[in-house]
């Protein structure tokens, strides 16, 4: 299994999320639940994170965490190494509990902690196919459920574990005694209209959800690492940018089969998305057209000319 981009520096906020081994189960039980709290307890103190929010669900995690010594790869493998020997000791197995390394992005927290919390707290009513609808009746449910920590941003848990910090309720109000009712009404918002939003919908290349000064900032973190994978990624974050050069490139070019080759062949589109913008059937019409210019230019010096201009231009946008 490929490596996950890590990008790490102070005070960088994430989400973290990691799946059991096969979808399998990695709380068998409420004993292996109190276990693996303890065990993030002990990264907590050990690590010097902050544990801002998280979510226990039968075969997976998530956690809102930050780093203030930026070392997230170091505590959360530390905390998944720590739990499977826990956990296999106790069930008396052995192998990997988890399934691969965790997934982890860097999150804008000023902008997306509120909706972060709301969203990862709505884990264990949450209908399973996307886009339906969440059901009023399993607002009782949610409110009873003990294993994330939305009872201690409701305010319903008598005593908070002593390893999550609640400073994100200002988020929903000044004061925890003004946070907490807002907060239950936000939550509330959800089982009334039965819909909710997912903030994934804005995560930028798999990485990064916020704005563009925390998307430069990542941007050069990954830049300085000299590994494949941060190379490949870099290299896809910059595939939308030069297809607009291209675009801008040929804006004033008045054949259409020159565009869309340029579109195609230079910048790599998929066929049934520039068919759809240049008014054609289907992307089988666009690799026609683009055929028959291709033999045209052939036999045209003019159009050859201008063809491999149009990819030089191209490739020093790459370079």
């Amino acid at each position: 299994m490929a490596r996950p981009l890590r990008v790490e520096f102070p005070d960088a906020v994430y989400h973290v999320m990691a799946r059991g081994n096969e979808r399998k189960a990695i709380f068998r039980d409420d004993k292996d639940r109190r276990r693996f709290g303890e065990t993030l307890g002990e990264m907590v103190e050990r690590f010097g994170v902050r544990l801002h929010a998280f979510c226990f669900m039968p075969n997976h995690y998530h956690l809102l965490l930050a780093t203030p010594r930026a070392n997230l790869s170091q505590a959360v493998g530390w905390l998944q190494v720590t739990y499977t020997v826990r956990f296999n000791r106790r069930h008396r197995r052995s192998g990997h509990l988890f399934q691969g390394r965790f997934k982890a992005q860097v999150v804008e927290a000023d902008a997306y902690a509120q909706w972060l919390v709301e969203y990862i707290h709505l884990n264990p009513v949450r209908p399973r196919r996307k886009g339906e609808r969440i059901a009023p009746e399993r607002a009782a449910e949610l409110a009873g459920y003990e294993w994330s920590s939305h009872r201690d941003y409701a305010g319903l848990r008598r005593k908070s574990p002593e390893w999550l910090t609640l400073e994100w309720q200002r988020y929903w109000g000044p004061t925890r005694a003004a946070a907490c009712p807002a907060y239950r009404t936000r939550m509330g918002e959800a089982f009334a209209t039965g819909s909710v939003v997912s903030p994934w919908d804005e995560l930028r290349s798999g990485l990064v959800l916020g704005g563009e000064e925390l998307w430069q900032r990542v941007q050069r973190a990954v830049a300085g690492k000299p590994g494949e994978r941060e190379a490949k990624w870099l290299s896809q974050v910059a595939i939308p940018a030069r297809r607009e050069k291209l675009r801008a490139m040929t804006a004033s070019e008045p054949d259409d089969w020159v565009k869309m080759w340029a579109r195609v062949r230079l910048g790599g589109e998929r066929q049934a998305t520039v068919a759809r913008e240049f008014g054609y059937a289907n992307g089988s019409s666009v690799l026609y057209a683009l055929r028959q210019l291709e033999q045209r230019q052939e036999q045209d010096r003019e159009l050859r000319e201008k063809l491999r201009r149009l990819k030089e231009q191209f490739e020093r946008l790459k370079s």
